[in-house]
């Protein structure tokens, strides 16, 4: 758009020449507040949710089980529910967004903006890192009630959770490209994300698994994204972060690419 064309359209002129540039915001800003507005239902359920887990398997294994030297049971289950909180909202929150508005029919008026595909994938799954992070934090507050505070490096906590968050809120976009209503959705819900969740070690090491377990649960990112997440609260872990930092990480470039290509492409919402 040349000087002409702005000064003939005025302020319209400007925002359409800006908008490629400050879209990503107003979606993003569209996004959280999706959520935000039902946060009891997006925000305080998970956390119920993951309260109810920790008092449950802490009741019945608190004096069964000891996963590693001085660390009791609850405290072990406190990282792992975490971030399988993180894990699952960040995943609904983009997924569900995005079929929402496929059913609804309000997702021409974003294909109608000039956002670029990266537009898209921040704004989306930047609202789902915030959640993720949010229902996190609010398990993990909630559970100082239960095991006292533990934090052994900072640093290699924020590290996993915010690329947990990040990779699952890309999967969920992934999902909701490929889905077309909510019942498709629930495919990824109940047959990828859960068992490779349940399967990642949240209540239990790998290392009390078979050996055929143990083998597929080195196959399972989820299980490094947990691994490494209750490494920095224990300083302890089944292998070392490093490992689990290289492999959560590449996961989360194959994904963001492959979601790249596909919101280029138009995959599913041109049509």
């Amino acid at each position: 758009m040349n000087n002409d064309q702005i000064r003939q359209g005025g302020f319209a002129g400007l925002q359409a020449l800006q908008a490629p540039n400050d879209g990503w915001k107003m979606l993003l800003y569209k996004e959280v507040l999706r959520f935000w507005r039902v946060g009891f239902q997006t925000i305080a359920a998970p956390v119920l949710t993951a309260v109810l887990y920790l008092m449950i398997f802490g009741h019945v294994l608190s004096d069964r089980v000891q996963v590693y030297p001085g660390v009791s049971y609850v405290a072990f289950l406190v990282p792992g529910l975490v971030m399988m909180s993180m894990l699952q909202n960040a995943f609904a929150n983009s997924a569900s967004s995005l079929v929402q508005s496929k059913i609804m029919g309000n997702l021409v008026f974003i294909l109608m903006t000039p956002m670029h595909a990266w537009h898209w994938f921040i704004a989306y799954v930047g609202a789902a890192l915030v959640r993720g992070l949010l229902v996190g934090l609010g398990v993990y507050l909630v559970t100082l009630f239960y095991a006292p505070a533990q934090a052994a490096s900072i640093t290699w906590i924020l590290a996993f959770a915010v690329l947990g968050s990040g990779l699952m809120g890309a999967l969920g976009l992934l999902a909701g490209l490929w889905a077309d209503k909510f019942d498709q959705m629930a495919v990824f819900q109940n047959f990828i994300v859960m068992p490779m969740t349940f399967l990642a070690g949240v209540f239990y090491s790998i290392h009390s698994l078979p050996p055929f377990w143990q083998f597929l649960s080195h196959l399972n990112p989820f299980f490094y994204m947990i691994d490494g997440f209750r490494f920095g609260f224990f300083g302890v872990s089944d292998v070392s972060p490093w490992l689990s930092l290289g492999i959560a990480g590449v996961a989360m470039l194959l994904v963001s690419l492959l979601c790249l290509y596909l919101l280029r492409t138009g995959y599913k919402l041109r049509t």
